[in-house]
Parts: C-alpha cells; sequence; structure tokens
C-alpha cells in the first residue's frame, strides 16, 4: 500500500477514488507546523535557526500519517503545485523522518495542476524529489516576515500607541493606498471646456465631432480653460460652414487576452462581478478542489495560484476543437496562440487557470453549482477559450471636417469604428478590469454614418461643456492588486491575505468598493516613511521579491539574502532606541498636515485651536491612539478625532464647553451634551456615576435637544410584553446598531428612529422574521459571519462570533479560534483541522451533539490558558516604555 499526502480533506476523498485500493490518502489540512508568535522563533545570531511548533491539531493528522504508513510500501507528497504547497510536504518529511515513522520506505513527491483522473494518474507516473530551492525560498521569506514583523512592530507599539503592526508587504501596499490619497489631497481641480457640433450628412443622418484646431492652432482637452474662449469659438461655429475634408477608413485587429493569471482572474472578478478577491480565491478553491457532478467528483478548473499565462498543449487543442465545433471554423485561427507573462518577476511554471475540460461549458454545469461558483466558472471559462479564438476584425473611421466664417477656419474630427468579424468577442468582452475610471472622452466605439469626403454637412447644434479635472481615483482592490504586480510587490497567492490584513487592523475601509485609508493607516505610513524609509520603498521590496523568486530557482543561498537584509534592518531598528515621542509628533504633523489640520471654511488657521483661540494644534498620543489635542492643556480640553470628515473639529469644539440642554424630567439631574475623544455624546449628572450615550451614527450634533438627549438616555426602551412568551421585549442602540431584545435573543432593526418609536405588534413581527431566518445573536447559535464550505462528511462549515469570542461550526461541533486568528482569514483547510481535533477530543464523530468527556475537556482546555499568559504579559513592557517616553 502507498500512502498519499494532500492538503485538504475534500482533495483527498477525491483523489483516493482515482487511485483505487493500493492507496490511502490522507490530508495534512494545510501546514502541520508554523513559527510561533514570539520572540526567537527566528535567531539571526544563531545562523537564522527557525524554531517549528506543531498545534494539537496538526499532531493529531501527523499521528494518522505515521500510523498508516506502518503498513505502507511508499510515501508520495503530493500537496499543491506553489511554493508553499512544497513547503508543507517539507514540513511532513521533517517531521515523519524525526518520528523515524519512514525506516527503509520509498519517498517522493508529485504534482499536478487540476484534479482530474488524467492529471493525477500522469502525477503518479512521473515522481520527483522535494525541490530544495523552492523550499529554501519558503523559509526565507517566512524568516523575512517574521523579522520584520517581530522587530519593527514594537517599535510602532512603543512611538506610535494604538498601531496594530507592520507587515513587509502589507505596508508597502498600505502606502500606495495612503499615498493615493495623498495624491488627492493636493489636488487642484482646474476648468476646461469641450466643444462639439452635432452635425448631419445629405442624407440626414446625425453625428457628433469635436474641436482639434482653431485658427491654426491645435486644440487639446485643456486647451480651451475659460468661458469667454469657448463662447467665441462656439459663436464662430454657430455661423459657420462645415465640410468633410478626408474620411480615411482603416481595417484594424483587436486580439484576445491570454487566459487568467491569480492577479488578472481577482481584477476581472472585482470588476466584473463585484467579488473581492478572498471571495474570489474561496470561490475558485471550491471548483480546483472539485464538484459533484452527477455522481462523480471533479476538479473544474486547473490551479488558481499562478502568473503563468500559457495553457498545456493538450489544453490548447481541446479548446481549439471546442472553438469549431460551438463557433464555426472561421472563430479557430490557423496556429495556436502563445503567451508570455509582462509581469514583473512572474514564474511561469504553473500553467494559466483554465477549465479541466473545455467540453463542460458553464451552461451545463448549471444544476452542479451554486452562483458564487457558476459565475466564476463562466468567467474562466470564457476567458480561456477566447485566448484561441480568431481576431476581431474592426474597421476604425477618421472624419476630418473644416468649419469656416468669416476667414476663420477651425478643425473637428469624428472617429467611430465598426466591428466587422467578432472573432474572440462573441465569447469574452475583455472591457475595462482594472478598476479604474476612463475620462469619458473616447468615442472610437461610435459607430459613423456614411461620410463622403468633400460634401458639405449641415449643422445641427454647437455644444460648450464646461468640465473640471478630477483627482486620480481611489484605489480599487483590482487596481491595487494590477499595481501591486506591476512593482513587483508580493506574489500572486498573497494579494487576498494582504487586503483582508489591511481591512482586519482597521488601516483601510472599503466604500463603494474603493479603498479608503483610515486615520490609523495614515499614522503608521508617516511614521514608516519618516523613520523606516528604505522597508516601505517599492524598489527595495520588489528588489527582495526578487531575490527570494532566485533562491528558488538555485542562483542564490537563502541565508545570504536573509544576513544581508538583517544586518541594515537591525541597525536601523537600534538607531530608533533614541528616537522620542516628540519626534514623531512633529514628523507626523508636517506629514499629515492635510488630515490633522484640515482647512477652515471661514479661513482661520487650521494649527490655532477654536475652542481657547490662543493653543497650537498637535497630535497627541494616548492609550488607545493618536488624536489631536491642544497646547494649553490641562487649561483647554480640547480634543479631536483624526477624521477626514470637516464637521469633526466644529463637534470638537464642544469638549471644552459642555451644552446645557436641561435638566431629566425623573431625576433632575443636569443633561448636557459634550465631545471627547470618540466623538459626541450626551451626558446626565456628573462624575463616575453619570451615564452617558453616544450621538447614533447620521445624528448632527446641532439638532440634539433636550427631547433627544432625554430618549437616549433613557434606552433601553421597553416595548411591552410578548403575547406567547409572556417576556418583555425591548429596543436599544449598541455595539451592531439599533435592536430589539426579546428572551435573550436580539433582531436587528433597520433604523435609530425604529427604536424610539416603533410598536409591539411590528416589534413582534420583527422577532418572527428573525426567528423564521434561523438563530441569531442571543442564547440561540450566532449567525455565521461567513461560510467557508461543506464539510467531506456533509453540512456547512461557517466561521460565527459568540459571547467568548470568534469559532468556527460544523453542525454541533464548536472550535474557538486562536486570538491571532483573524475571523475573516480562516481557510476551510484550517477550519476543518480545528474542527476534526476539537471532535477528537470531544468524542463527536458526526454532527450529533454527544456529551464531552470531563478528562479530554480539561486537557483540552489547560494548554489553551496557558498559551494565553505569556501573550498578555509581553504587552506590559511595551507600554512601561511608552509611557516613558
Amino acid at each position: 500500500m502507498n500512502v498519499v499526502v494532500v492538503e485538504s480533506p475534500a482533495k483527498a476523498k477525491t483523489i483516493n477514488k482515482y487511485l483505487g485500493s493500493g492507496y490511502k490518502v490522507l490530508a495534512s489540512f494545510g501546514h502541520v507546523r508554523d513559527l510561533p508568535a514570539k520572540d526567537g522563533s527566528v535567531l539571526p545570531d544563531e545562523d537564522f535557526a527557525m524554531s517549528w511548533e506543531v498545534d494539537a491539531a496538526s499532531n493529531k493528522r501527523l499521528k494518522d500519517i505515521t500510523d498508516a504508513l506502518k503498513g505502507a510500501d511508499s510515501l508520495i507528497l503530493a500537496t499543491d503545485p506553489d511554493r508553499e504547497g512544497e513547503a508543507i510536504s517539507w514540513h511532513v518529511l521533517e517531521v515523519l523522518t524525526k518520528k523515524k515513522a519512514l525506516k527503509d520506505k520509498k519517498v517522493s513527491r508529485v504534482v499536478f495542476n487540476a484534479i482530474t483522473k488524467k492529471s493525477v494518474l500522469d502525477a503518479m507516473d512521473n515522481p520527483r524529489q522535494i525541490d530544495t530551492p523552492l523550499v529554501d525560498a519558503y523559509l526565507a521569506r517566512r524568516a523575512l516576515d517574521y523579522l520584520v514583523g517581530f522587530n519593527l512592530s514594537p517599535v510602532l507599539w512603543r512611538k506610535l500607541p494604538g498601531a496594530r503592526s507592520a507587515g513587509r508587504v502589507q505596508s508597502v501596499a498600505l502606502r500606495l493606498v495612503c499615498d493615493r490619497e495623498s495624491e488627492i489631497e493636493r489636488f487642484n481641480s482646474e476648468e476646461y471646456w469641450q466643444i462639439s457640433a452635432d452635425l448631419k450628412t445629405p442624407r440626414g443622418d446625425g453625428f457628433t465631432a469635436r474641436l482639434t484646431s482653431h485658427d491654426g492652432e491645435k486644440m487639446t482637452k485643456m486647451s480651451v480653460t475659460g468661458a469667454d474662449l469657448a463662447g467665441r469659438i462656439k459663436e464662430m461655429l454657430e455661423g459657420a460652414s462645415f465640410v468633410a475634408d478626408s474620411v480615411e477608413a482603416k481595417p484594424t485587429r483587436r486580439n484576445p487576452s491570454a487566459p487568467f493569471t491569480t492577479s488578472t482572474l481577482q481584477q476581472a472578478a472585482s470588476s466584473k462581478l463585484g467579488f473581492n478577491a478572498s471571495r474570489t480565491m474561496q470561490v475558485a478553491q471550491r471548483l480546483y478542489e472539485g464538484i459533484d457532478i452527477g455522481g462523480e467528483t471533479v476538479g473544474l478548473i486547473t490551479y488558481m495560484r499562478t502568473d503563468g499565462v500559457q495553457m498545456a498543449p493538450e489544453a490548447i487543442d481541446e479548446a481549439r476543437a471546442a472553438i469549431a465545433e460551438r463557433f464555426g471554423a472561421r472563430y479557430c485561427p490557423e496556429k495556436p496562440r502563445l503567451y508570455s507573462t509582462k509581469a514583473k518577476n512572474a514564474q511561469e511554471a504553473h500553467e494559466a487557470i483554465r477549465p479541466t475540460g473545455f467540453e463542460r461549458a458553464p451552461d451545463d454545469l448549471k444544476r452542479y453549482l451554486d452562483a458564487d461558483q457558476l459565475k466564476l466558472y463562466d468567467l474562466i471559462w470564457k476567458r480561456a477559450i477566447a485566448s484561441q479564438m480568431a481576431s476581431a476584425e474592426i474597421e476604425r473611421t477618421t472624419v476630418d471636417i473644416t468649419a469656416t466664417k468669416d476667414g476663420k477656419t477651425a478643425g473637428l474630427r469624428a472617429t467611430g469604428s465598426v466591428v466587422r468579424f467578432d472573432g474572440f468577442i462573441a465569447a469574452y468582452t475583455d472591457a475595462k478590469e482594472d478598476g479604474e475610471q476612463s475620462d469619458g472622452d473616447d468615442d472610437d466605439d461610435a459607430r459613423l454614418p456614411e461620410i463622403n469626403a468633400q460634401e458639405a454637412l449641415a449643422k445641427n447644434k454647437i455644444n460648450a461643456t464646461q468640465h473640471f479635472t478630477e483627482p486620480p481615483p481611489r484605489y480599487s482592490e483590482a487596481s491595487l492588486i494590477k499595481k501591486m504586480e506591476e512593482l513587483g510587490i508580493g506574489r500572486p497567492s498573497t494579494y487576498a491575505s494582504t487586503l483582508a490584513t489591511l481591512r482586519d487592523r482597521d488601516y483601510v475601509v472599503i466604500d463603494k468598493r474603493r479603498l479608503i485609508p483610515e486615520a490609523k493607516g495614515r499614522l503608521v505610513i508617516a511614521f514608516l516613511e519618516n523613520f523606516f524609509e528604505r522597508y516601505v520603498e517599492f524598489g527595495f521590496t520588489a528588489d527582495l521579491e526578487e531575490k527570494l523568486d532566485r533562491i528558488s530557482a538555485g542562483e542564490l543561498a537563502w541565508k545570504d539574502v536573509l544576513r544581508e537584509f538583517w544586518i541594515e534592518f537591525h541597525a536601523h531598528i537600534d538607531e530608533t532606541k533614541d528616537l522620542r515621542v516628540t519626534q514623531v509628533l512633529d514628523a507626523l504633523n508636517e506629514a499629515l498636515a492635510p488630515l490633522v489640520f484640515p482647512v477652515r471654511e471661514d479661513g482661520s488657521n487650521p494649527r490655532i485651536c477654536p475652542t481657547c483661540g490662543t493653543g497650537n494644534l498637535s497630535l497627541k498620543l494616548g492609550k488607545y491612539g493618536a488624536f489631536v489635542g491642544c497646547s494649553n492643556y490641562p487649561d483647554c480640553n480640547f480634543t479631536r478625532q483624526l477624521s477626514n470628515d470637516p464637521n469633526t473639529e466644529a463637534d470638537a469644539a464642544l469638549s471644552n464647553e459642555p451644552k446645557d440642554l436641561g435638566k431629566d424630567p425623573h431625576t433632575e439631574e443636569p443633561i448636557t451634551l459634550r465631545t471627547g475623544r470618540f466623538g459626541p455624546y450626551v451626558q446626565r449628572g456628573d462624575g463616575k456615576e453619570a451615564k452617558r450615550s453616544s450621538l447614533p451614527k447620521g445624528w448632527a450634533v446641532d439638532t440634539i435637544d433636550h427631547e433627544k438627549a432625554v430618549a437616549l438616555l433613557s434606552l433601553p426602551r421597553d416595548i411591552g410584553q410578548h403575547p406567547e412568551s409572556g417576556k418583555l421585549i425591548s429596543a436599544g442602540l449598541g455595539r451592531y446598531g439599533p435592536f430589539l431584545l426579546h428572551d435573550g435573543g436580539y433582531a436587528n432593526l433597520e433604523s435609530v428612529e425604529d427604536v424610539f418609536s416603533i410598536g409591539l405588534n411590528r416589534a413582534v413581527t420583527v422577532i418572527a422574521e428573525k426567528a423564521a431566518k434561523g438563530p441569531g445573536r442571543g442564547r440561540g447559535t450566532p449567525a455565521a459571519l461567513k461560510t467557508l464550505g461543506d464539510h467531506p462528511d456533509g453540512g456547512p462549515v461557517t466561521v460565527r462570533d459568540g459571547k467568548y469570542g470568534p469559532y468556527v461550526n460544523w453542525g454541533k461541533v464548536n472550535a474557538t479560534l486562536p486570538k491571532d486568528k483573524a475571523p475573516t482569514e480562516v481557510t476551510l483547510e484550517q477550519a476543518l483541522e480545528m474542527i476534526t481535533a476539537k471532535a477528537g477530543a470531544s468524542g463527536k464523530k458526526a454532527p450529533a451533539k454527544k456529551a464531552a468527556p470531563k478528562k479530554a475537556a480539561a486537557k483540552k482546555a489547560t494548554p489553551a490558558k496557558t498559551a494565553a499568559k505569556p501573550k498578555a504579559k509581553a504587552k506590559k513592557p511595551a507600554a512601561a516604555k511608552a509611557k516613558k517616553d
């Protein structure tokens, strides 16, 4: 018997069917070892020795593999065909070697780009050994990321309280977003006018031509900058006669794009489907690992982490056959198309992302796929098949027109195009997919009527429209990924996790699919650019990526790269020991002046305190991060949060002089309107016992009166008893917005106003509707934050947020997430690993709940508590040092 190790249990089940009874396929559930999240996991002074840790769940998986090897002839490592997959195989082999579980057994490594029977069997016929340079590149990347994170982040904690952490690639991606925001802030809009003429041919067909010259002077988009000149040109054209000087039609060909790589798939899915990068990769993972199609599980696409743009020869032949059959012989070019990547540092060892079988058209799979899977498969299938189709044949027509009046002349041009043969467009239209904005001035796609040279044209209308230049658009996920790829920052497999990290750390927020840097993110980048500039330089980061690629090619020794990096980086870290917080604040005040000192409507000095009128405003650092405060503190208590909202400062001016709103009708205590570092709030009474309530989102300070303040301070509001349970229903405002509370369960309300106005009948209906959807927050099962996929034994695997924190759920099995694991970062493989470990510890073998043995539960609880203590203690020195500085 042969033991085969793959990464995911879903994949294991499918591959076992392909290989038959002579093989036992087991899943590693991703990485089996990792660097402990503590100091000393990488030791530069000991030649970069790395300490690996195996957690309890991985130990169980490794034990299963070890037990299976006892009666086996060989071990076949069949993890994913990339750097991470190679590393997982290496880790498994290292652990098994130390356990002396291999003895004289043959060990081999196989890779397959698709989970189909042919791909798997072909891989088994072509085994190899572990790719040592690829593993070395993985080790170098892990060591670099660790050394940056565990040495730079403490500097941030000491010198910039409230900052989360700094990552090697994440920081550079964040810099791109922040730099774009700075560009927008510095942008000065300019006025320009566009002049066009609506004309008619002698046959009565209308079209539009744009101004290109006036009185012999060439006119560009920005040439007409004022209303006076625009008016003079319009007046001249109003009385002019128009003649078509020349008509030129040129045939052109438009070629299809290459099949998808990881980054181009993420860009297209964002622009066409509205998927973020994480969602795209989750859906692609399911399509790759296999879908049950009529009783057979089949991988529908090839491996989705790749920057290769070429398809395998047999896939090209299959695509060409499908093109001829579905579209006709004319759509199949004479020769196959070959592609090469333009991306910096691209590795083309793997195929592009394509269907594993072109005969499986999207329409044929509708009944087997969910909505997201069908959309993404449709995109991949169409792009891949279009990549081998004939060029589109387009005729572009340019008409130059002369307008004359009283000896004055002006030139106009009309352009248009006609598709003579659609070619690949019949399958896929690759319109702008990077999320950037178009200037809207391109009329090439408009179709022109028949126009003949030297014929007179009739004027219908002259248009003079005012425009203003716009700042560069904020990055979307798609355009940021494209920019990172162009710069050579990160790898295809890291883009989704990089963007997720920026969101999870509250460094960026996504609004209308645009990435907007939060104040916290801009502070971090301003700090790094001022004191660690080299390590957020695009060129430096790209150069490191290139070195990692050279390591994987066997051209560089990985420890030489680490030594070169560490010598300079460590020296730079040491230099910051003498850095004073005042130096940091002075630098940030200047770097972030538009954010810290926004321009005031009255034109007054934005650096002078609006409350006392004499103090100077400056950034201050507190326990929870940075804020703006007055230099006259404690005599002046003015504070303001960092925000792009122009109303923030006006609201903050209340902090020094609370506004008296009257007295509480029941307690006679004074009610005041105040503003603190976390925004405006109302307060009843004084001292520590005073009751406070923040203003709900959307409530402006100038609208708060005595009635509204009393209403806020009276929450939660009792509505009445539920007619069935007899238990009280109340309404209130919480962390997640307005809600109803009944019998320990919560139901969301649509608006803040509902909290104060909803009656008993409507409240009962809302609670009933929530119950019909399934249990949510409260004593029942919390609502799912994210559905990761299906368990191999059936049933959904979800991430939920409970009373004691986030956890993964399958049926009756709940496994708490580690404290350093964000709910949004959990993968299906990791979730299955945790569920398996929890089910094994508690005796749960199926979704049906069973009583957990007390001893097992105790053993489970003890390590968790032990692991938490060092983490809590580690924070104290940094905090103490920050106060000292």
